[in-house]
């Protein structure tokens, strides 16, 4: 290796900036909403059943296109769709600002998911192309370290905000990021117009049929146990994903140019690192629910305590992930994934054996166990994934990265959600004793642990994966 492969050069640092940054500012969305949604509420008069859909629509709208903006930087090229990303982004966060109602917020929301979409789904891809090979796993990592920052101080920052500027700011805070990641991929990211392939062309009827099925998915998910499992609009939404799933794989495997190359799934370290991934999600959903119910009802802790404590997962993250990239650039990815997972499996199994009594050093060694084990699997994890995927289709690749984490807390969050439910039974609607929040936790945690274990040794049994790049 060269001593200018080791170097980050100023070009590097200026495409790393701003797909980070770009990250960063759609993790903060996904996240910073919530701190303010009860003011926004009071300062509309909305209802809560409405104000509710201000973080739901975002969520659905970027997870349903995230393939399909994958697969248009596949055939337009990825930094030409990234940076459209921010023409989406930047305009719609203004208009979530100026909104004058609800309704109107709900609509700019959308827009604002659309062009996270478009950013989160090219952001890997961007990076696998334009950095040096032997520094694709520290890129990864770092991106990942963005990503994770942008979630933890959503919620911080978005109360002062608020408190200093009113809830419009939170918003508005996006015209100066975005404006800064745009021009430094404008600057920086190399043209790849000509990447396109011969004679493809982007699959309309593929990605109509996909966006219902994963839309019906996302809001099965999301709303099912507010709704009831079982009620009729939670079963349609359930039959409506199978049916639009089974026309959608009949029509992959039939077009010439699909939206969703299935043959990717005969690749066994692509499967598998995709499986991991979704397993490793699903995990991450499960701490982010029960853990602030443990500290809320059962320990009796007020939520400011309780959100310094959770905290301590993210920061893990933050600053784990990019040392997880430069030792996959080293010694593959496969350890660092593996090693990764069984962190996280212990850290669940800690939180597991979590009592009224326990102390909250019992909590926060879970807590940092699952954060650095999660940031350690995730960037070697990615790598593989996107280094089993020809070239060509690196960007239906990040669109899967990007699915399966939002699938799987998505899944996570509502799993647990009926695990609470479940062990509440008819309190559910009030404050839950604390001896059922514990029995929960114990079973919820122990299940996920299980889980991860088994995500450990899909992690074990594949091969190290590389990533070609340019």
């Amino acid at each position: 290796m060269s001593d200018n492969a080791s170097h980050w050069s100023r070009g590097d640092l200026g495409i790393l900036l701003s797909v980070g940054l770009g990250t960063f500012m759609s993790a903060l969305d996904a996240s910073v909403v919530n701190t303010v949604l009860p003011v926004i509420r009071i300062a509309f008069g909305a209802p809560v059943a409405s104000i509710q859909w201000v973080v739901t629509v975002y969520l659905l709208a970027m997870g349903g296109l995230l393939l399909t903006f994958g697969r248009l930087g596949d055939l337009r090229g990825h930094r030409r769709v990234f940076l459209l990303g921010f023409a989406v982004f930047v305009p719609a966060s203004v208009f979530c600002g100026f909104a004058p109602g609800e309704g109107a917020l709900i609509c700019a929301r959308i827009l604002q998911g659309i062009g996270a979409a478009v950013i989160v789904s090219n952001s890997p891809a961007n990076l696998v192309r334009s950095v040096h090979p032997s520094r694709i796993g520290r890129a990864l990592g770092a991106q990942a370290a963005m990503t994770y920052l942008g979630l933890t101080l959503g919620p911080s920052l978005g109360g002062w905000l608020t408190e200093q500027f009113g809830w419009r700011s939170v918003f508005f805070i996006n015209v100066p990021v975005g404006a800064a990641a745009s021009l430094l991929g404008l600057r920086y990211l190399p043209d790849d117009r000509r990447a396109k392939a011969d004679g493809e062309r982007f699959d309309f009827p593929g990605t109509v049929l996909f966006t219902g099925a994963f839309l019906a998915l996302l809001l099965w998910l999301n709303r099912g146990h507010d709704w009831g499992w079982a009620s009729p609009g939670t079963s349609g939404l359930l039959a409506g994903c199978v049916v639009l799933g089974i026309l959608f794989h009949r029509r992959e495997r039939t077009t010439p140019s699909p939206m969703l190359d299935l043959g990717l799934f005969r690749n066994r370290l692509f499967t598998m690192a995709a499986g991991s991934s979704l397993v490793n999600y699903v995990c991450v959903g499960f701490v982010m629910f029960l853990v602030p119910f443990y500290l809320i009802e059962a320990r009796g802790l007020s939520p400011a305590h309780a959100g310094l404590l959770l905290t301590v997962q993210s920061l893990a993250m933050v600053v784990t992930a990019p040392v997880s990239g430069t030792l996959a650039d080293r010694i593959g990815s496969r350890l660092p994934a593996t090693i990764g997972m069984a962190i996280s499996a212990a850290g669940l199994f800690v939180l597991s054996g979590l009592r009224g009594s326990s102390p909250s050093s019992l909590a926060v060694t879970g807590l940092l166990l699952t954060g650095v084990g999660s940031a350690i699997f995730v960037t070697p994890n990615n790598s593989t994934l996107l280094g089993a995927a020809p070239k060509g289709r690196h960007g239906i690749a990040s669109g899967i990265l990007a699915t399966s984490r939002l699938v799987g807390i998505t899944a996570g969050v509502g799993i647990s959600g009926a695990v609470l439910a479940g062990f509440a039974g008819g309190q559910a609607a009030q404050a839950i004793a604390p001896d059922r929040v514990v029995a929960a936790i114990h079973f919820g945690f122990l299940s996920a642990g299980l889980l991860a274990v088994g995500g450990t040794a899909l992690a074990a049994a594949r091969g190290n994966g590389t990533v070609s790049g340019r």
